[in-house]
């Protein structure tokens, strides 16, 4: 069969999604992953077939550029709340009229919805697996006749904040339109197809969170083994050799430097805090962030790059941001975490390594060097830290690997292919 993986021009998105699209390259089937111009080198670096189309988005920009306006504003609508005292009709529909249909999803799926539909109606494929913002997909695939999926790359916030806010319209302004439908109804239209509520959730969903972390939605998962993929990479010399001491790793991600306006913790003042400590300490930073720090302890190795499946087994703990790709190949690996969140699924996935005893969270202003040496040594000293986050690893093994998945995936897709599925 064929199939086209769909996803704006957002690398950390794409990643997650190269295993499974080698796997079904593998089992024979052909394959082009779709994505604006941006991602070209990414896609082809990962060996798959790019197909670009549309205009790269500009959604960071204008994100960057609105912030600069009025940084006092308040606060941008939380995906993730889910606290029955805040989830009012006033603030959903806020966060979906006034931020996520015309900030994220418009900007970021506008720019190619027209000529993914015409590759979709020339190639004619048999499934699109689409990531979970890039609505253009869903569109090109019911235009085009076929079966769609989504593939999360996290927790589903983006089912449940759907939830509650179609819950929170029926009840208080059943007649107001909603605003999700009403954007993807005028998209489609454009294209020669309608709207149906599969164009925000997929004919199925794929997903890679172990059911220990996954949130409690009335959905079916089909669910996938996470395999880490870090792009392109090269084992340094000093990893030929086991630590002789304790090895952490701290790493913040790659979207907080390259997207956003930088890390949201003080790396010098947890670093400074960590100097006397007999653990080595194992840096990833951008080399304009390496340039900025006053002082590198003899204890801490600085590393541009260094691919995290080829670290995580070397490491008794990491300290990390709390991003999607961090936490599960951390977590496949068993090594228990220290989360800095920020924003978005970051804290949720905090709070729930916490749950399961495979981690802890720090929060916001309360992440100090201080605070961090704290914890840190809580979780080095606690031996119960490490067996959670063996049972969660054990727990991940058993998922199916994308090979094993393929077979479902073909099952599916005859199913949906033509609009014939229910769902």
């Amino acid at each position: 069969m064929r199939v086209v993986f769909v996803t704006y021009a957002e690398k950390t998105h794409f990643l997650g999604m190269v295993p499974l699209a080698w796997a079904l390259r593998n089992a024979g089937h052909e394959v082009r992953v779709a994505s604006q111009p941006e991602l070209s080198d990414v896609i082809t670096g990962a060996g798959l077939t790019a197909v670009p189309v549309g205009k790269d988005h500009m959604l960071h920009r204008l994100l960057t550029h609105a912030e600069s306006l009025d940084p006092d504003g308040p606060a941008p609508f939380d995906m993730a709340e889910n606290r029955p005292e805040m989830l009012t009709w006033e603030y959903l529909r806020r966060g979906y009229h006034d931020e996520l249909v015309p900030w994220w999803w418009r900007v970021a799926n506008d720019p190619m919805i027209v000529e993914l539909t015409d590759f979709c109606r020339h190639w004619k494929p048999d499934l699109v697996i689409w990531e979970p913002a890039s609505y253009a997909g869903a569109i090109a695939a019911k235009a085009s006749g076929a079966a769609h999926a989504r593939m999360l790359w996290s927790l589903d916030l983006f089912a449940r904040m759907r939830g509650h806010y179609l819950t929170a319209r029926q009840r208080h302004a059943p007649h107001e339109p909603d605003a999700m439908a009403q954007w993807l109804t005028a998209r489609a239209a454009k294209v020669g197809t309608t709207f149906s509520e599969d164009l925000t959730s997929g004919h199925f969903t794929i997903d890679y969170t172990p059911t220990s972390l996954r949130l409690d939605l009335p959905h079916t998962y089909l669910p996938l083994r996470y395999i880490p993929y870090n792009g392109t990479a090269v084992i340094p010399p000093w990893l030929h050799t086991p630590p002789t001491r304790p090895r952490i790793c701290l790493t913040l991600g790659t979207s907080a430097t390259e997207r956003l306006d930088g890390y949201s913790v003080p790396v010098q003042d947890i670093l400074t805090h960590l100097a006397d400590l007999d653990l080595e300490i194992i840096a990833t930073l951008p080399e304009k962030q390496q340039a900025e720090l006053h002082h590198v302890p003899t204890n801490t190795r600085l590393v541009s790059f260094v691919p995290l499946h080829a670290l995580a087994p070397t490491c008794s703990a990491v300290i990390d941001h709390g991003g999607p790709g961090t936490v599960f190949t951390m977590a496949s690996h068993g090594v228990p975490q220290l989360v800095l969140p920020k924003l978005f699924d970051e804290p949720v996935l905090g709070d729930h390594l916490t749950g399961l005893g495979a981690g802890l969270v720090v929060r916001g202003g309360e992440a100090t060097g201080a605070r961090v040496r704290e914890d840190l040594l809580r979780l080095l000293g606690d031996p119960s830290y490490t067996h959670a986050a063996a049972r969660l690893r054990e727990e991940m093994h058993t998922m199916p690997t994308p090979n094993d998945l393929v077979p479902e995936l073909e099952r599916l897709t005859a199913h949906h292919r033509g609009g014939t599925g229910t769902g």
